[in-house]
């Protein structure tokens, strides 16, 4: 749909900054749909991944790595997905995609590159763990977690085009980036995410929850996908790599476990997992 986002910001412009991020977004949902039947053929995976070849290189060579290497190296696609399986596939294409996605740091949000690609890795994970015990599909919460910050990139890069100088995000001047970027964009990153990843063609209910995960609505704890993002966030915290802008709204509550419906021992769980695979898979960025 063309014309103006509510904020005044042109939608067509929103979309014309995302079509500049590398194309693996788009895979990872094509990658999501496949996962989804278990009798999906490891070479239609292969096929998926293929779409996009920067993206096909980067999978061989983390194939490589010693996070999911195994002695042998593989020169293939085909090689790569079949070494890995299909259990472990979506993660080696996420720390793929995540690797490439974040391409530069976020000058008007203060982010250093390593520090989102390794705050988002650890977000999908998390988000993983947290819907295995709150009965969501895992792989839809793993990619919602690692796409989250899309809005973010976006509106840097729309950022660094405006003719009006834009104000970097100052902590001490805002109480997050919400209110940051309503100010100078008109626009939320979780907005715009939610508007990039339907135009891609992600499932409604990842769209939502994208939307809502910052749970600044008592609306939004009804979304269950948006609960279990927002209590990744907190493991995220938990481990010193929340984003400054975000930092308060990862608090743990009974309310967002309750959301999510999961309880304490659950959520404790999913921690000490998130925190396994984070640093068996972080080597791999």
């Amino acid at each position: 749909m063309a014309g103006a986002s509510a904020s005044g910001i042109a939608r067509d412009a929103i979309l014309e900054q995302a079509r500049a991020l590398p194309a693996s977004p788009q895979v990872l949902a094509g990658l999501g749909e496949l996962l989804q039947d278990i009798n999906t053929d490891l070479s239609e995976i292969a096929t998926q991944i293929r779409v996009e070849p920067t993206l096909a290189a980067r999978v061989i060579r983390m194939s490589n790595s010693a996070v999911f290497g195994m002695g042998q190296r593989v020169g293939s696609v085909d090689e790569a997905v079949n070494r890995v399986g299909f259990g472990e596939i979506l993660r080696l294409v996420g720390a793929a995609t995540v690797s490439g996605l974040v391409d530069r740091s976020l000058g008007f949000y203060g982010i250093a590159a390593v520090r989102l690609r390794e705050s988002l890795l650890l977000h999908a994970l998390a988000s993983e763990a947290l819907a295995t015990h709150a009965g969501i599909d895992e792989r839809t919460a793993y990619s919602a977690g690692l796409l989250r910050a899309t809005g973010l990139m976006v509106l840097d890069r729309l950022g660094r085009a405006q003719s009006t100088p834009i104000v970097v995000f100052d902590g001490g001047r805002y109480a997050g980036y919400p209110e940051w970027e309503t100010t100078h964009f008109g626009i939320t990153g979780t907005e715009v995410t939610a508007m990039i990843l339907d135009e891609w063609r992600f499932p409604a209910e990842v769209v939502a929850a994208e939307r809502e995960h910052l749970l600044l609505t008592p609306e939004s704890y009804a979304d269950r996908l948006a609960c279990v993002l927002n209590l990744a966030g907190a493991i995220v915290a938990d481990k010193g790599l929340a984003l400054a802008g975000e930092a308060a709204c990862w608090r743990l509550t009974n309310e967002k476990l309750a959301g999510a419906g999961l309880d304490e021992d659950q959520f404790q769980a999913a921690v000490s997992q998130a925190g396994r695979m984070f640093e068996r898979h972080r080597g791999a960025l």
